[in-house]
């Protein structure tokens, strides 16, 4: 008897008494969903819809977010970048003790401070003494000065030529990442470590502030008096405002990272480019270039210590950032997606 007599390439839909059983017979669950089953690279959605072929667009954002929290959890996690953190939420402390011992002798509360880039540092020091929120103006302006740029260019000049002084920078790009988005991974990267350091400085001269001077409501740099509410929100813009001009530091130090393989090199470079800046604004002779300085716009925050706020020069600090960050994130693209890298 032949095998199609006896059954065994049976219609899979018979479900009658003659049905095969046979091993060529399509029986169980499987058999009522094989003709509606999807293509094996095919997903389907939790609400039943199409959720792409080989689910591409979720996969690729998963691809990312794990390359990104790989990367995070290396910056976060050095002891070198942990020291880095620790020192930065000390110099507030420190700043704040020494204010503390010097208030008797020093000038007290109130005042019409009119003072503007690098000289608001004094107007900030007569206002600390009626109030603590001005800590964090005076730690954010003495460590903007040198000690934030030092940390973002730690992180900066090691994100790609650290990378290739151990070695480690072509075996990473075998990982199917691409180029460019390794790239975008190490600039989100430095851009939440400078974030981070500028919010510990913040938040631990607030807490100093309160803890070592009277607090209550905000005297400003031309002499109006807000709520301490209205100060707190003018703190968090501050903070925000050097964060940017951080995170264009920080893409000025991942272009110059991608030009060499050693670490400490890029580091040096982006120093003495933001000191060679702050030099140079200072000279009156460079008064003409001053406003295309990367440095130049980094004081002008204290346009939220006054009333009313000068947005025009905050726009201004912060197009310049801007700029900054787009132009050397293209300039590292560049050079790191065309680079022949061999080590």
């Amino acid at each position: 008897m032949s095998k199609t007599e006896t059954g065994m390439t049976a219609d899979p839909g018979a479900t009658g008494p003659g049905a095969s059983t046979g091993p060529g017979a399509a029986t169980g669950p499987g058999a009522a969903t094989a003709a509606t089953d999807p293509p094996p690279n095919q997903e389907i959605s939790p609400d039943g819809g199409d959720a792409g072929i080989d689910g591409q667009a979720p996969a690729s954002v998963r691809a990312y977010g794990r390359l990104l929290g790989s990367e995070l959890r290396l910056v976060f996690g050095r002891r070198r970048n942990q020291l880095l953190l620790l020192v930065v939420a000390l110099f507030p402390l420190l700043i704040g003790i020494a204010l503390k011992i010097a208030a008797p002798s020093g000038a007290a509360g109130g005042g019409n401070g009119n003072a503007n880039g690098p000289n608001n540092g004094s107007a900030f020091f007569n206002q600390l003494a009626g109030n603590g929120v001005f800590l964090t103006f005076i730690a954010l302006t003495m460590l903007l000065i040198l000690v934030l740029p030092v940390v973002v260019s730690v992180v900066s000049g090691d994100s790609v030529a650290g990378e290739a002084g151990h070695g480690t920078l072509r075996y990473l790009l075998t990982v199917p990442a691409g180029r460019t988005r390794l790239l975008s991974v190490k600039y989100l990267a430095i851009v939440a470590f400078a974030t981070t350091a500028v919010f510990i400085v913040a938040i631990v001269a607030l807490l100093a502030g309160v803890v070592m001077f009277p607090v209550g409501p905000v005297t400003l740099l031309s002499g109006t008096t807000v709520s301490l509410a209205d100060g707190l929100l003018r703190v968090l813009g501050v903070t925000l405002y050097i964060a940017v001009a951080m995170a264009a530091v920080g893409a000025i130090g991942l272009a110059i990272s991608t030009l060499t393989e050693h670490a400490i090199g890029a580091i040096a470079a982006l120093m003495i480019l933001v000191v060679g800046s702050e030099v140079a604004d200072d000279v009156p002779q460079f008064a003409a270039a001053g406003p295309y300085l990367p440095t130049h716009w980094w004081p002008m925050f204290d346009s939220l210590l006054r009333s009313p706020v000068d947005t025009t020069t905050l726009w201004h600090g912060l197009a310049s950032f801007v700029v900054y960050a787009v132009l050397f994130c293209l300039l590292a693209w560049a050079r790191f997606t065309t680079a022949d890298v061999t080590s």
